[in-house]
């Protein structure tokens, strides 16, 4: 089968692979679309401290070919959402059967379920009261996710910050109360005023990099949390510890390492999805091929305008053209701001 390794910074070959056996509770499945992680973009850049060559991709979906002699939950012609460590760039794969959640065959992108389940389980932990005033750093995919499921729990604000205009466009479509572009606008002062003087309740980082937690900390209230949820890789992060002390943070770590947690949060993310509580339709915008990856990553590191979100389809582009009309490599149109829609 051709799965895509990683062989150095910077460059992706699509190479055949063998799949291991079938074991007993292992299921094979065709993957039908792996999502584009900004983790696996920061190793491709160079900024992760993991040997290379690597195999990458981890949002997968796909559907149930083949299933071991003693596997009960998931049958042969199932979707399902598998949680994969890496490899999911692959035209196939083998996954124990314990690591697949069955996806309600209406969801249109149940390769979202790993970072849905990131989501959820960031506002599980960082638990967002009725009233709160959330601030959150980062509009990109994971911060447009976050916002949307921050949303459901009823607070009296959501101010999201970045530096991207149309970033911030599409946070105002998607709900946020207040947006604050960081690049000429000074996040402190603009929360101080959002909330009468008193900062964030809770504010949640989601760049994964020192200016982030820098703004986070400008952001949030003496006693608020600060939750963080953007991946950082490689190097070290700098904070004013002391400071953090003295404005007695709640220090919310919302990476969560335990299985049955993560696929907790796939479970709940998909049951929303399908409910149509959550629609990340708007989000999904670009589809690539396994033999264009490259371009993937590229598009994902450079962030034109409108990308938000892409996935390498390896088997074709059918499932994903079908629900969205996007041609592989094509970038849906941005989502209007309010003022424009």
């Amino acid at each position: 089968m051709l799965s895509a390794v990683l062989v150095e910074a910077g460059r992706v070959e699509v190479t055949e692979r063998p799949l291991p056996p079938l074991g007993r509770h292992d299921v094979l499945i065709k993957v039908t679309a792996c999502g584009v992680c900004a983790g696996d973009v920061d190793f491709w850049l160079g900024k992760s401290d993991r040997p290379m060559p690597a195999p990458l991709g981890h949002e997968v979906a796909g559907v149930v070919l083949e299933a071991g002699r003693d596997v009960t939950t998931v049958v042969p012609g199932a979707t399902v959402a598998c949680w994969v460590v890496e490899g999911g760039y692959s035209e196939a794969l083998v996954s124990d059967e314990q690591f697949c959640v069955a996806a309600d065959g209406t969801c249109p992108y149940p390769a979202v379920a790993e970072p849905l389940s990131c989501v959820v389980n960031a506002v599980g932990l960082a638990t967002p009261q009725l009233g709160d005033d959330v601030v959150i750093i980062g509009a990109g995919f994971m911060g447009n996710l976050l916002q949307l499921a921050v949303q459901l729990r009823g607070p009296r604000t959501v101010t999201v910050a970045d530096v991207r205009g149309d970033a911030l466009e599409r946070a105002a479509s998607l709900g946020a109360t207040h947006t604050v572009d960081t690049s000429s606008e000074d996040l402190a002062a603009r929360v101080a005023e959002i909330t009468d003087g008193r900062g964030a309740d809770l504010s949640f980082e989601v760049t994964g990099a020192n200016a982030g937690l820098e703004l986070a900390e400008a952001a949030t209230r003496m006693s608020g949390k600060l939750c963080i949820v953007g991946y950082h890789q490689g190097g070290t992060r700098s904070i004013r510890l002391g400071h953090w002390n003295w404005m007695a943070f709640h220090i919310v770590n919302a990476h969560v390492r335990d299985r049955t947690t993560i696929l907790s949060g796939m479970r709940a993310g998909l049951r929303l999805m399908s409910a149509g509580v959550l629609d990340v339709a708007p989000l999904v915008t670009n589809s690539y091929p396994l033999e264009r990856i490259g371009e993937a990553f590229q598009a994902a590191a450079a962030k034109p305008g409108g990308f938000v979100k892409a996935v390498i389809e390896p088997n074709g582009n059918g499932h994903l053209a079908a629900v969205s009309g996007l041609v592989p490599g094509e970038s849906r149109r941005p989502v209007p701001s309010r003022d424009q829609a």
